[in-house]
């Protein structure tokens, strides 16, 4: 594809999920697929397993049989659909059934489809059909497999006309192997009938060399005897041998022959299953000694010589009872030229049909038959391949635009009016039900490329009740927390034909779910580690009084007559008391300052202190989840299973909602908030509470930070009455008495005494 190419049509995108997504609304856009940039696709390969989509169809589209759809390959797809149908209008609607009237007549290819197409109707006795859909052509298989003639060059027995050719088909079957057809079943091409007659043609020249006299010496009872010599070559090889080394050293005669040891370890034994036995020479070992055929012998392998004396020596040599060392050398020099011949055989695929068999093969007309029946087979190879055709195309008219809404684009996923090709079905979990679940061959293999997504991600293993079927996902949690999640939760999984699995968390990719979660999860680690130090505490002492009370009991027992335990004395604990009250005023004095602190503010002051306070301590942790939201990939997640992603697919905040629903309460349901079985609450907490907010109290009473509230306040709530006084002020000036006024120094002596008026 020529990715740089500019397009004359007038594309249209929508923007989601971060970048610009290519609409394919009408047969225009199908048309000028091929023009569009590559680099505006959302994908560029996809795997054809592991995917909520038609495997058969992916098949179909899978052209190199490489596991993967590639761009190329859908646009062969696309091109060819639009090549052969004159109306796109069925592959827009995405319909199950192809109108043959959509059919492109015009195209020499096309009226191929649409003969076929009726052809496989009447098949199915729907001669007046005007629609073909998935469902009939599912079938095409069974109507080729009960064709003894299917277009694929193989033929079966079933294809003879007559029982000769029907043997001959078996025969060379059970000769050379055979080749399964397109229906199945098991029969022969033309690869097979070559090899057969070349092995025939080799087998018959061999056999006719071999007769000969001087290859068969003995005729038809040349092969039993060559056989009997080969079973007792190596033993009568070995007699003659042990006796020229007797006739080489006397010495050796008794040592090369069994030992009396020998005889009484066989005494106890049954020597007549007796496989030692065998190993033992043919007969005693003396120097120049002939090897005896009937008397004297080894027991194990007396009816072996008896027939090696009837089949090859008399016939050879005479009428014997013992053979010598030339004797033997005379038999192996005339069996020789038999042997040799035996090891050239050629053609010993044939050999189980016999030289007649094979001769009456190469003379007769079978070859030419054969030949016959394979050229009938092939003559229909247009015909099944415009069956293939005819598959291909119902298929592509309702998922090529389904699939294209999930490769050029990802519309599917992102508008949710239906399920993306890789979403496996919902998992729900901890009160939550996650929509983007993916299966996964494995969780390891597959968290080292997903975890660069930025997404929380729980693997599970899902089994189906009463069987052995087994599967992994990856759920991606995009809503509520993550308190409650831990490898090992169970929940149930409902894939997209709605059958439910039972699903258990085996690994966790952890990542923020969302800010809400981030807000509270520092106080959350806070309170885990208090309560994590108090459990270290308490668990230490019960250690160390465990560990005091046991010696005391020790030590009780070794001393009864201990002294009597001093009382307590309260001046050694003095200071003590002191550091701890000291302490306790610290800490108190500390509180008070704060508080005082806090209020001495102005009344609207004082929200946006606790505000800052909390943004100071949950701020940070809000920031950092929500840059790694804004992060969120779907990318990584898909090239984990062997997708290539051609753009980031982001999952933001508002969309990741979408994706996993918390549970909530269903508009107009009633709730009591009574709990019969909550916990009872202890009123000591409440007087603790109690009690220390009076605490506080006094100590800003005390402090006088009380009166600067008020003080404070007066403006605001007693401001009408101030007013009132400031105007009682002058009219009291009326009257002739001045205001006194104070005196500077409340410490000065006496007032002077008023002077009379004059």
């Amino acid at each position: 594809m020529d990715t740089g190419a500019v397009s004359t049509h007038r594309w249209r995108f929508f923007r989601l999920g971060g970048f610009d997504q290519v609409r394919l609304d009408s047969a225009e856009d199908l048309l000028h697929l091929s023009e569009l940039d590559q680099k505006l696709w959302a994908a560029l390969s996809c795997p054809v397993t592991g995917l909520e989509f038609d495997r058969r169809t992916l098949a179909l589209l899978d052209t190199d049989g490489d596991g993967r759809v590639r761009v190329p390959e859908i646009l062969a797809a696309v091109r060819w659909v639009c090549t052969v149908l004159r109306d796109l209008k069925p592959v827009m609607e995405g319909r199950e059934a192809l109108p043959l009237a959509a059919i492109n007549e015009a195209d020499p290819e096309g009226r191929r489809l649409l003969a076929a197409a009726r052809q496989i109707l009447n098949f199915l006795n729907k001669p007046g059909v005007a629609e073909i859909s998935v469902e009939d052509v599912a079938g095409t298989e069974t109507l080729l497999h009960d064709s003894p003639f299917n277009g694929d060059g193989v033929i079966t027995p079933a294809s003879a006309r007559d029982e000769d050719t029907h043997a001959l088909i078996e025969e060379i079957m059970a000769c050379v192997g055979s080749v399964p057809d397109r229906g199945g079943a098991d029969g022969i091409g033309a690869e097979q009938i070559e090899t057969f007659f070349q092995a025939a043609a080799l087998h018959a020249a061999w056999w006719e060399e071999g007769q000969t006299r001087e290859v068969m010496p003995l005729g038809d009872g040349t092969a039993g005897a060559a056989e009997c010599m080969r079973t007792l070559r190596a033993k009568i090889d070995d007699y003659f041998t042990r006796c020229a080394l007797a006739a080489y050293d006397p010495k050796a005669g008794e040592a090369l022959s069994p030992a009396l040891a020998t005889y009484e370890g066989l005494s106890l034994r049954d020597l007549a299953a007796d496989p030692e036995l065998e190993r033992l020479p043919l007969a005693r070992i003396e120097a120049g000694r002939a090897l005896p055929l009937g008397s004297g012998v080894n027991p194990a392998w007396a009816a072996a010589l008896t027939t090696f004396r009837v089949q090859v020596v008399a016939p050879l040599l005479g009428e014997a009872e013992s053979l010598d060392a030339e004797g033997w050398e005379r038999l192996k020099s005339l069996m020789a030229p038999h042997e040799a011949w035996q090891a050239a055989k050629a053609g010993i695929e044939v050999e189980a049909l016999g030289p007649d068999r094979v001769r009456a093969l190469l003379a007769g007309d079978a070859r030419d038959r054969l030949s016959k029946v394979l050229e009938e087979d092939l003559s229909l190879v247009e015909q099944v391949e415009s069956f293939e055709g005819v598959i291909r195309l119902v298929h592509c008219t309702r998922d090529l635009l389904g699939l294209l809404n999930n490769f050029v684009s990802f519309r599917d996923f992102y508008v949710q009016d239906r399920k993306a090709v890789f979403q496996a079905g919902t998992l729900y979990l901890d009160g939550r039900a996650c929509e983007l679940c993916i299966r996964v061959e494995s969780p390891d293999a597959h968290a080292t490329l997903a975890a660069l997504s930025q997404t929380y991600l729980a693997y599970c293993r899902c089994t189906r009740r009463g069987s052995t079927e087994q599967m992994f996902i990856a759920a991606a949690f995009t809503g509520g927390d993550a308190d409650n999640l831990m490898v090992g939760r169970n929940g149930i999984f409902y894939d997209r034909d709605g059958q439910d699995w039972d699903a258990a968390i085996v690994k966790i990719i952890e990542h923020p779910i969302s800010v809400r979660q981030a807000f509270w999860l520092p106080y959350k680690r806070m309170g885990r580690m208090i309560g994590e130090q108090i459990a270290k505490f308490a668990a230490a002492k019960d250690s160390a009084v465990n560990t005091t009370a046991g010696a005391r009991l020790a030590d009780a027992g070794v001393k009864p007559d201990a002294a009597v335990k001093p009382p307590f004395d309260v001046g050694k604990f003095a200071g003590i008391f002191a550091a701890i009250g000291l302490a306790l005023g610290a800490i108190g004095t500390a509180i008070a300052t704060v508080l005082g602190g806090f209020l001495s503010l102005a009344v609207w002051q004082m929200p946006l202190v606790v505000g800052g306070v909390l943004l100071m301590i949950s701020g940070p942790s809000m920031l950092i989840a929500y840059l790694k939201l804004r992060q969120r990939n779907l990318g990584p997640i898909l090239d984990a299973c062997g997708w290539a992603v051609n753009t980031r697919a982001s999952i933001n905040i508002p969309f990741g909602a979408t994706l996993t629903k918390v549970a909530e309460l269903p508009k107009g349901a009633q709730r009591s908030l009574r709990d019969p079985f909550a916990e009872k609450k202890t009123p000591w907490k409440r007087w603790a509470v109690i009690l220390a907010l009076f605490v506080a109290l006094g100590m800003a009473w005390d402090k006088g930070y009380i009166g600067q509230l008020a003080d404070a306040l007066k403006p605001l709530f007693g401001g009408r009455q101030t007013n009132a006084t400031q105007q009682a002020a002058p009219a009291s000036n009326v009257t002739g008495q001045a205001p006194a006024a104070k005196a500077p120094n409340a410490t000065a002596g006496p007032a002077a005494p008023a002077q009379p008026s004059k």
